[in-house]
């Protein structure tokens, strides 16, 4: 088996972003050289998240009002009591898990034919990185 890792570096300028990475996984996928295997994408913090989902800007907006409905900013969360003001941050990204696990199949991402691979930044405007593992033969 051989393995290929790469990072991506996000500073996003809102707080809350929904970054579609896809063409970015498949350039990594395509230097790998691996053809039959897996790609392992995941958010390297705590208050971000990687999921599968439709490239549509009215699920993105769905997605984002659910997750602030579910874990909404609130100045009251236990964990402000350390100083930061980021727990609604750390819930969402529970919510959303912070990796996926993609196929490879014949050298391509073996995706259905609308998902696509989503970084989500819950508590941006600060860099952060994710790394993709492509692992195989």
């Amino acid at each position: 088996m051989k393995t290929h890792t790469e990072y991506l570096w996000f500073n996003t300028q809102s707080k809350r972003e929904y970054i579609n990475i896809t063409s970015d996984v498949r350039e990594i996928l395509s230097k790998s050289k691996i053809n039959e295997g897996m790609a392992l994408v995941s958010a390297m913090h705590i208050t971000a998240g990687v999921y599968v989902n439709d490239a549509e800007s009215g699920i993105i907006h769905d997605i984002d009002e659910w997750l602030e409905r579910i874990a909404p900013f609130n100045p009251d969360y236990q964990h402000h009591n350390t100083g930061e003001t980021n727990g609604d941050a750390h819930l969402k990204s529970l919510i959303m898990h912070h990796e996926v696990i993609v196929p490879i199949t014949d050298g391509k991402l073996d995706l259905g034919p609308w998902q696509q691979i989503y970084y989500a930044e819950f508590d941006g405007k600060r860099k952060k990185r994710l790394i993709v593992k492509i692992m195989g033969a």
